[in-house]
């Protein structure tokens, strides 16, 4: 008994943390969504510096760790992940600390730190990521190290073979990408394909499908579209419009013409065993118990949690500073996004979403930085084409400041043109079902 209350206990709150609504302030919401406005409220207008702080700290232990140091000068394990990069994520940081400063201070030219470009960037969206990871960096162990994925991933393992065309183990996978950070689902398929556990399409086909944007960054896109009292509608919609995708991209091409082949070591796994002898539902708490067993003691928690809480901060705030900045002006003082995104427009309006001419552009600006979408959505006016547009945006999956970068790191066979069509693939499949449960079950 006691082990199933060590895997009961902690599975059951963090679900609810993220997932249970809460009527707060007149709306329902979700409890890490009051925490972290409540946050917001007592920081005030400390949490644009404290941005600043990070992105500078960043960008100075990353040059020197990276570019400086001597071979023998190391840091500790888990501050090498942090701070040692390849070159292009140096430079990215550094210009991220370029533009923080220029926003911050108002230097340089104005359509850098204007208000409708650097400074939705840095107190809009900066400041929702720093206070938003604070709570979710603690609160996401919960769902992942204490045997709840395993349990719903053995339970839906025999129809995840079916309905996907992937090994039924590959479930287990799959729910880990989902309810952890997204690179942290690249990660995972990538190990499993180079030890031989799944194929080359097997593998293109998870990392494409299912390492889809994590709880927390959802929260942050729903409040940072003003949309955070939507958020379950928001988030059942993005799970609903993520299945469908899943189920018609492996069974199209370009995933559905990569071949079967394995890495080197060979096939490694030539059936499932979850199962195989019992109930899945007995197998799945079985395997529950197993994990909570395993789970982190109170110490490794918490420095797992700060490790995750520091790799957000200092690992994906230059970026975004940079990258949202320059996605702002393009979208602000250039027509580029525009003339992209007119084939898109008729579609909309089809669709009968208002302002169909200022949301098209949002829906293209996502393969660069995953937060554009949103950025953009803050002017416009309806609350069901934002809706849509935040939506779409999560369920179109690759973007290149994180997830395209990782994969074509991998030895997973995609190329930047399969992720292209893959990203275009996906928007043209979610936007109509996104559309048609904003309009039937929302508004």
């Amino acid at each position: 008994m006691t082990r199933f209350f060590r895997f009961l206990v902690p599975s059951v709150f963090g679900a609810g943390f993220f997932l249970f609504p809460v009527w707060y302030e007149g709306i329902y919401t979700i409890p890490i969504a009051v925490v972290t406005d409540m946050l917001n409220d007592l920081l005030g207008d400390l949490l644009a510096p404290i941005g600043i702080a990070i992105v500078l700290i960043s960008a100075s232990l990353t040059v020197y760790f990276s570019w400086i140091a001597r071979p023998g000068e190391d840091v500790q394990s888990r501050g090498r992940e942090l701070f040692v990069v390849g070159h292009g994520w140096v430079v990215l940081r550094i210009l991220g600390l370029l533009a923080g400063t220029m926003i911050y201070w108002q230097l340089g030219p104005e359509f850098v730190w204007s208000e409708a470009t650097g400074q939705v960037v840095l107190y809009d969206l900066v400041t929702a990521i720093i206070t938003t990871f604070i709570f979710a960096s603690f609160l996401l162990p919960l769902l992942t190290d204490f045997g709840l994925m395993e349990l719903v991933g053995t339970a839906f393992s025999r129809i995840f073979k079916i309905l996907f065309r992937l090994p039924g183990r590959s479930c287990i996978d799959a729910l880990a990408s989902w309810m952890a950070a997204a690179p942290v689902g690249v990660l995972i398929t990538s190990q499993q394909f180079e030890k031989g556990n799944y194929s080359g399409r097997e593998a293109a086909t998870i990392a494409t499908n299912f390492s889809i944007v994590s709880l927390p960054f959802c929260v942050v896109v729903a409040n940072f579209a003003g949309l955070g009292h939507l958020f379950i509608q928001y988030y059942l919609t993005v799970c609903v419009a993520g299945f469908i995708t899943a189920l018609i991209l492996p069974r199209i091409p370009p995933l559905s013409r990569i071949p079967d082949d394995y890495a080197e070591v060979g096939r490694q796994l030539f059936e499932d065993q979850l199962g195989q002898g019992k109930g899945l539902i007995r197998t799945g708490l079985d395997s529950a118990m197993i994990k909570a067993d395993t789970a982190p003691s109170f110490k490794q928690y918490l420095q797992t949690a700060f490790h995750n809480l520091f790799d957000i901060w200092f690992g994906l705030l230059p970026p975004v500073m940079i990258i949202g900045t320059l996605g702002m002006v393009l979208a602000e003082h250039t027509p580029i996004f525009v003339f992209l995104s007119y084939p898109f427009v008729p579609l909309l309006e089809l669709m009968q979403l208002p302002e169909a001419s200022a949301a098209a552009p949002a829906l293209l600006v996502g393969f660069a930085e995953m937060f554009l979408p949103a950025v953009l959505s803050k002017g416009i006016e309806s609350e069901l084409t934002r809706f849509v547009v935040i939506a779409v945006s999560i369920t179109q999956l690759i973007y290149m400041t994180e997830i395209g970068v990782l994969v074509m790191k991998t030895r997973i066979p995609l190329g930047f043109l399969d992720l292209v069509v893959i990203f275009l693939l996906r928007t043209i499949i979610a936007l109509p079902i996104i559309a048609l449960i904003a309009h039937l079950f929302v508004f």
